[in-house]
Protein backbone atom coordinates (compact mmCIF):
# COMPACT_ATOMS: atom_id res chain seq x y z
CA UNK A 1 0.00 0.00 0.00
CA UNK A 2 1.50 3.52 -0.85
CA UNK A 3 1.90 6.27 1.61
CA UNK A 4 -1.43 8.14 -0.24
CA UNK A 5 -3.59 5.25 0.29
CA UNK A 6 -2.27 4.57 4.10
CA UNK A 7 -2.78 8.27 4.76
CA UNK A 8 -6.13 7.98 3.41
CA UNK A 9 -7.26 4.86 5.39
CA UNK A 10 -5.75 6.58 8.50
CA UNK A 11 -7.90 9.77 8.15
CA UNK A 12 -11.29 7.34 7.64
CA UNK A 13 -10.11 5.42 10.38
CA UNK A 14 -10.02 8.66 12.83
CA UNK A 15 -13.29 10.20 11.38
CA UNK A 16 -15.35 6.95 12.04
CA UNK A 17 -13.77 6.23 15.38
CA UNK A 18 -14.68 10.06 16.12
CA UNK A 19 -18.45 9.63 14.99
CA UNK A 20 -18.86 6.03 16.85
CA UNK A 21 -21.39 6.30 19.61
CA UNK A 22 -20.95 5.21 23.21
CA UNK A 23 -21.39 1.74 23.93
CA UNK A 24 -23.72 1.55 27.21
CA UNK A 25 -25.08 -2.02 28.52
CA UNK A 26 -26.59 -2.70 31.87
CA UNK A 27 -26.53 -5.72 33.34
CA UNK A 28 -29.38 -8.11 33.27
CA UNK A 29 -30.50 -8.33 36.52
CA UNK A 30 -30.95 -4.12 36.59
CA UNK A 31 -32.70 -4.79 32.82
CA UNK A 32 -34.64 -7.32 34.51
CA UNK A 33 -36.31 -5.29 37.86
CA UNK A 34 -36.90 -2.55 36.35
CA UNK A 35 -38.48 -3.98 33.05
CA UNK A 36 -42.16 -2.85 32.63
CA UNK A 37 -45.53 -3.95 31.03
CA UNK A 38 -47.59 -0.97 29.99
CA UNK A 39 -51.49 -2.14 30.53
CA UNK A 40 -52.39 0.12 27.23
CA UNK A 41 -52.28 -1.37 23.69
CA UNK A 42 -49.63 -2.09 21.38
CA UNK A 43 -48.30 1.38 20.85
CA UNK A 44 -45.49 3.79 18.90
CA UNK A 45 -44.69 7.03 19.84
CA UNK A 46 -42.43 9.33 18.05
CA UNK A 47 -41.00 12.12 20.27
CA UNK A 48 -39.58 14.93 17.94
CA UNK A 49 -37.99 18.39 19.53
CA UNK A 50 -38.85 21.23 17.45
CA UNK A 51 -36.97 24.49 17.82
CA UNK A 52 -39.78 27.03 18.71
CA UNK A 53 -38.24 29.90 16.57
CA UNK A 54 -37.00 27.99 13.57
CA UNK A 55 -38.82 25.39 13.12
CA UNK A 56 -36.45 22.68 12.72
CA UNK A 57 -36.12 19.54 14.76
CA UNK A 58 -33.32 18.69 16.83
CA UNK A 59 -33.56 15.54 17.70
CA UNK A 60 -36.18 12.35 17.24
CA UNK A 61 -36.92 9.12 19.26
CA UNK A 62 -39.44 6.39 19.87
CA UNK A 63 -41.55 4.84 22.49
CA UNK A 64 -42.27 1.39 21.98
CA UNK A 65 -44.91 -0.51 23.98
CA UNK A 66 -45.05 -4.12 23.17
CA UNK A 67 -44.24 -7.08 25.66
CA UNK A 68 -42.83 -4.35 27.73
CA UNK A 69 -41.91 -0.38 27.62
CA UNK A 70 -38.98 1.30 26.28
CA UNK A 71 -38.06 4.35 24.28
CA UNK A 72 -35.14 4.16 21.92
CA UNK A 73 -33.28 7.11 22.47
CA UNK A 74 -30.95 7.60 19.84
CA UNK A 75 -27.90 9.60 20.91
CA UNK A 76 -29.72 11.14 23.80
CA UNK A 77 -28.94 12.69 26.63
CA UNK A 78 -31.25 11.93 28.84
CA UNK A 79 -29.66 9.14 31.82
CA UNK A 80 -30.51 8.67 35.06
CA UNK A 81 -28.86 5.89 37.34
CA UNK A 82 -32.25 4.16 38.01
CA UNK A 83 -32.90 3.24 34.49
CA UNK A 84 -31.20 0.82 32.49
CA UNK A 85 -30.25 1.17 28.82
CA UNK A 86 -28.79 -0.99 26.27
CA UNK A 87 -26.86 1.04 23.44
CA UNK A 88 -29.95 4.08 23.46
CA UNK A 89 -32.52 1.64 24.00
CA UNK A 90 -33.71 3.16 27.69
CA UNK A 91 -35.79 0.40 29.85
CA UNK A 92 -38.45 0.86 32.66
CA UNK A 93 -40.71 3.55 31.20
CA UNK A 94 -43.33 3.84 33.66
CA UNK A 95 -46.12 6.41 33.31
CA UNK A 96 -43.41 9.10 35.41
CA UNK A 97 -40.57 7.72 33.52
CA UNK A 98 -42.52 8.99 30.43
CA UNK A 99 -43.98 12.54 32.00
CA UNK A 100 -40.18 13.27 32.82
CA UNK A 101 -38.58 12.40 29.63
CA UNK A 102 -40.97 14.32 27.81
CA UNK A 103 -40.84 17.47 30.13
CA UNK A 104 -37.00 17.34 30.33
CA UNK A 105 -36.61 17.93 26.46
CA UNK A 106 -39.77 21.01 26.52
CA UNK A 107 -38.10 24.20 27.29
CA UNK A 108 -38.35 27.89 26.30
CA UNK A 109 -36.57 27.15 23.10
CA UNK A 110 -37.80 23.80 22.32
CA UNK A 111 -41.39 22.21 22.16
CA UNK A 112 -42.15 18.48 22.04
CA UNK A 113 -44.14 16.86 19.78
CA UNK A 114 -45.82 13.31 20.96
CA UNK A 115 -47.30 11.47 18.14
CA UNK A 116 -48.60 7.82 18.61
CA UNK A 117 -50.59 5.32 16.88
CA UNK A 118 -51.95 2.09 18.18
CA UNK A 119 -50.44 -0.94 16.22
CA UNK A 120 -50.76 -4.93 16.48
CA UNK A 121 -48.94 -6.54 18.51
CA UNK A 122 -46.35 -8.43 16.04
CA UNK A 123 -45.80 -4.63 14.70
CA UNK A 124 -44.87 -3.51 18.25
CA UNK A 125 -42.35 -6.28 19.04
CA UNK A 126 -40.91 -6.16 15.31
CA UNK A 127 -40.26 -2.50 16.67
CA UNK A 128 -38.68 -3.30 19.80
CA UNK A 129 -36.24 -5.94 18.55
CA UNK A 130 -35.29 -3.71 15.99
CA UNK A 131 -34.63 -0.88 18.17
CA UNK A 132 -32.49 -3.78 20.71
CA UNK A 133 -29.86 -4.25 17.67
CA UNK A 134 -29.84 -0.58 16.23
CA UNK A 135 -27.66 1.35 18.48
CA UNK A 136 -25.40 2.72 19.91
CA UNK A 137 -26.03 5.47 17.32
CA UNK A 138 -23.82 8.58 16.65
CA UNK A 139 -24.41 12.05 16.96
CA UNK A 140 -27.04 13.69 14.49
CA UNK A 141 -28.23 10.16 13.09
CA UNK A 142 -31.53 10.02 15.68
CA UNK A 143 -33.61 10.93 12.85
CA UNK A 144 -32.07 8.09 10.50
CA UNK A 145 -31.87 5.87 12.76
CA UNK A 146 -35.08 6.02 14.21
CA UNK A 147 -37.03 6.21 10.40
CA UNK A 148 -34.81 3.00 9.11
CA UNK A 149 -36.84 1.32 12.19
CA UNK A 150 -40.24 2.94 10.81
CA UNK A 151 -39.24 1.69 7.15
CA UNK A 152 -38.92 -1.45 7.91
CA UNK A 153 -42.13 -1.57 9.75
CA UNK A 154 -44.32 0.46 7.58
CA UNK A 155 -42.87 -0.29 4.24
CA UNK A 156 -43.47 1.82 1.32
CA UNK A 157 -45.05 4.62 4.14
CA UNK A 158 -42.00 5.60 5.48
CA UNK A 159 -38.66 6.24 4.10
CA UNK A 160 -35.22 7.30 5.60
CA UNK A 161 -34.34 10.67 6.68
CA UNK A 162 -31.96 12.71 8.71
CA UNK A 163 -34.65 15.42 9.40
CA UNK A 164 -36.96 15.11 12.47
CA UNK A 165 -39.41 17.50 11.10
CA UNK A 166 -39.53 15.24 8.49
CA UNK A 167 -39.92 11.96 9.69
CA UNK A 168 -42.55 13.71 12.06
CA UNK A 169 -44.86 14.78 8.98
CA UNK A 170 -44.38 11.03 7.75
CA UNK A 171 -45.38 9.36 10.67
CA UNK A 172 -48.01 11.47 10.80
CA UNK A 173 -49.43 10.69 7.08
CA UNK A 174 -49.80 7.19 8.52
CA UNK A 175 -53.50 6.32 9.54
CA UNK A 176 -54.52 6.45 13.41
CA UNK A 177 -51.48 8.83 14.59
CA UNK A 178 -52.81 10.97 16.78
CA UNK A 179 -50.53 14.21 17.95
CA UNK A 180 -50.29 16.40 21.08
CA UNK A 181 -47.99 19.02 21.66
CA UNK A 182 -45.52 19.75 24.93
CA UNK A 183 -45.01 23.68 25.62
CA UNK A 184 -42.76 24.51 28.91
CA UNK A 185 -41.31 27.38 29.55
CA UNK A 186 -37.83 26.36 31.73
CA UNK A 187 -34.43 27.55 31.09
CA UNK A 188 -32.47 25.78 28.40
CA UNK A 189 -30.40 24.30 31.41
CA UNK A 190 -32.64 21.26 31.38
CA UNK A 191 -30.27 18.92 33.79
CA UNK A 192 -32.03 20.22 36.98
CA UNK A 193 -35.03 18.02 35.66
CA UNK A 194 -33.75 14.54 36.01
CA UNK A 195 -31.72 15.92 39.50
CA UNK A 196 -34.84 16.97 40.76
CA UNK A 197 -36.79 13.98 39.83
CA UNK A 198 -38.81 11.69 42.23
CA UNK A 199 -38.92 8.34 40.48
CA UNK A 200 -41.39 7.83 42.80
CA UNK A 201 -43.42 10.65 42.46
CA UNK A 202 -46.15 11.37 39.96
CA UNK A 203 -46.16 14.85 38.12
CA UNK A 204 -48.05 16.47 35.71
CA UNK A 205 -47.83 18.09 32.30
CA UNK A 206 -49.74 20.66 30.02
CA UNK A 207 -50.10 19.63 26.32
CA UNK A 208 -51.92 21.47 23.62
Amino acid sequence: MGFRAIMVAGLAAIALSGCAAEQVWSPDDMVDREAYVHDGPPRLTMFTMINRETGKGGHTSLMINGSQRVIFDPAGSFKHETLPERNDVVFGITPQVEDVYARYHARKTWYVRIQSLDVDAATAERALALAQTKGPVPQAFCAKATSEILADVFPGQISGTFYPVQLSGQFAELPGVTEQNLYEYDSDDNSRVLAQWDPNGVTGRTTK
